[in-house]
């Protein structure tokens, strides 16, 4: 026995040598440090998205350690501050974008949701001064530098800006590291919702508007990168009937008012942002199907590509037909829960 015991662990470490990036669902502690990485104003999932992270964190399944905005507008961190405020969640720290990318003519709900709240006193907000915010890319050094090695998730769901700007980052008074060094020693995984391989060839949303920044990670990233595209929240749809119904318990609610407020109501979304998370929390979950190990790379015009390799650090996600309505439903039911603080 003892012997048929040392070469399964013999096995396991061969497997674990010949690719070090195969552990993170094996290996994934029942608290999951996360940091969550969003374009908050350019679509109502990243609410939706972040919905669930506080969810999960009051499951204690996680650890919400800073939400970080990479667009940018004078709104998204307000609405931010305004959401871990109502969801007893005011302590989360934010970081503000440096040179983001500004998107002129697409609709903004984070700044309809901020002169809604300007003129109604609905919700409250927890930070005095946004424009004292710490950068972005500092707020990761300093919050990365506190961690034990290889233990936090990051879940990017918008541009790559405060990525690259991190990864860039030289030693400071947070660590001696440079940023590459530093992602490499403390981050086990990115989660990131970007690209497309559908069979319509397509310069998806969150690569197109920042390419050099996401060719930037995709190349230089040291940890793990999981990627859910395109395909996969364009076919898992949240119902407007959803807001109409399950949301009746309190009088006001921003996710609420935030989805009505982002395209002509009612309307169905996609749910883009909520891939990631989800499978960044529930790394052994068996909805998604996973690529074998690869390389991603990005072109000039925003495309994505992949490319099987044993010795690569990129996946990517599928969604088989028959598991698109479970996991819709994994989503109604964690979002339409109530928050700790109103239980």
């Amino acid at each position: 026995m003892k012997n048929l015991k040392s070469i399964a662990l013999a096995l396991l470490l061969i497997a674990i040598l010949q690719n070090p990036f195969t552990t993170y669902s094996q290996t994934s502690t029942k608290t999951t440090l996360v940091i969550f990485d969003t374009d908050m104003g350019n679509d109502i999932d990243d609410v939706l998205a972040l919905d669930m992270l506080y969810k999960y964190a009051d499951q204690n399944k996680i650890k919400l350690l800073a939400v970080m905005n990479n667009k940018n507008s004078p709104y998204a961190t307000r609405l931010i501050d305004m959401l871990n405020t109502w969801y007893g969640h005011k302590n989360i720290p934010i970081g503000r974008i440096i040179d983001g990318v500004t998107i002129d003519d697409y609709d903004d709900y984070s700044k309809n949701m901020v002169l809604l709240n300007d003129s109604t006193k609905k919700y409250n907000y927890t930070v005095k001064n946004h424009d004292k915010l710490l950068p972005a890319y500092e707020l990761y050094r300093k919050i990365l530098s506190n961690q034990k090695d290889h233990s936090v998730v990051i879940i990017s769901v918008g541009f790559s800006t405060n990525l690259e700007n991190l990864l860039k980052t030289e030693a400071d008074k947070y660590s001696k590291l440079n940023g590459q060094d530093l992602v490499s020693k403390k981050v086990k995984l990115l989660s990131i919702m970007a690209g497309s391989f559908g069979p319509k060839k397509r310069a998806e949303f969150n690569v197109v508007h920042d390419i050099p920044a996401a060719q930037y990670v995709i190349n230089n990233w040291p940890s793990e990168i999981v990627l859910s595209p395109f395909e996969i929240g364009k076919e898992v749809i949240y119902p407007s009937s959803s807001i109409d119904n399950d949301f009746n318990w309190t009088a006001n609610h921003p996710l609420v008012d935030a989805y009505k407020r982002y395209r002509p109501y009612p309307y169905d979304r996609p749910t883009w942002d909520l891939t990631s998370v989800y499978y960044a929390v529930n790394p052994t979950n068996q909805l998604f199907e996973k690529s074998a190990y690869g390389k991603l790379s990005i072109d000039d015009k925003g495309f994505t590509y992949f490319q099987p390799n044993e010795f690569g650090k990129h996946i990517v996600l599928s969604l088989p037909d028959n598991k698109k309505n479970e996991l819709r439903d994994e989503f109604i039911k964690l979002i339409t829960s109530k928050p700790k603080n109103f239980q």
